[in-house]
């Protein structure tokens, strides 16, 4: 789950001195019932994260649907009982998480079915193109993707700017020099490239912006120079919903898109207010 004190600064942010409406309106005390429920078919995710929010605050929680199940419109996911200026606080931050979240985990899910349909060792995996690192990357992972690394301490990627800088090979060998604990992957355009980045000891070789032919051609060459085996392949780059397909038909380890995160359509989820308790 995500760590309490992150989720706690949404509820700060939306309410630095208090909910005015609910404390003008709803008497001290008052005690409520209430329910979020799922307004579209999906995946859940983000259900722990709002359990922790509304207990937080002494609200009562009874879960009905997990992170990861596949719910229908109208199902019940969470039902909530206690203060019912608690539940308001907490309410549009929770939908917030859960939404995000949801919408993220249920394309993620629509993408790896898709994938493992036309070829099982794939795996789909996100990328940085976010700033809610910690809620995008565990929706991914309950959708059942990888999160790709999570900062930039995480793993050594060499990309174009840096090869802007350092010639391939020798950006390689100061990676590898640099810690025997870090994955070395470097993001090369072409063919040649590729070559030159697997003999250099390149743990896993990103093919950026290359049409599905052009990898094949390349996963070809690093075959009969017997390189290959040595490394992961991912690719990256014009990838969408549509063409994925196309690119799982490779021999290829991993297909990583920034779509995931940086297109997310929130799934809609609602509380209600059922009665006072």
């Amino acid at each position: 789950m995500i760590p309490l004190h992150y989720l706690l600064r949404f509820i700060e942010e939306d309410a630095p001195f208090g909910d005015v409406t609910s404390e003008a309106v709803i008497p001290e005390g008052t005690k409520a019932k209430a329910v979020i429920i799922a307004k579209q078919n999906g995946v859940i995710a983000g259900v722990e994260e709002a359990k922790a929010l509304f207990e937080h605050f002494g609200v009562g929680v009874e879960v009905r649907k997990r992170d990861g199940e596949e719910v229908k419109k109208g199902d019940i996911i969470l039902k909530l009982t206690g203060d019912a200026r608690a539940i308001l606080l907490v309410e549009r931050t929770a939908l917030n998480v859960m939404g995000r979240m949801s919408g993220i985990a249920t394309e993620v899910r629509r993408l790896v079915d898709k994938v493992k349909a036309v070829n099982p060792k794939v795996r789909v995996a996100g990328t940085r193109k976010t700033l809610l690192k910690p809620i995008d990357k565990r929706a991914i992972l309950i959708g059942g993707g990888e999160p790709h690394r999570f900062s930039l301490s995480d793993a050594i990627l060499i990309k174009d700017n840096h090869l802007a800088l350092v010639p391939l090979e020798e950006a390689i060998r100061r990676a590898k020099e640099f810690s025997v604990y870090k994955v070395v992957e470097v993001e090369v355009e072409s063919l040649e490239d590729a070559i030159k980045a697997a003999r250099a000891g390149a743990d896993v070789v990103m093919l950026d912006n290359m049409t599905p032919g052009e990898i094949a051609e390349t996963i070809e060459a690093l075959k009969r120079e017997g390189l290959r085996d040595g490394v992961k392949i991912e690719v990256s780059g014009g990838i969408t919903p549509e063409n994925i397909g196309e690119y799982a038909k490779l021999d290829i380890d991993v297909i990583s898109l920034g779509y995931l995160t940086h297109s997310v359509r929130n799934f809609d989820v609602s509380l209600e207010i059922i009665g006072k308790a």
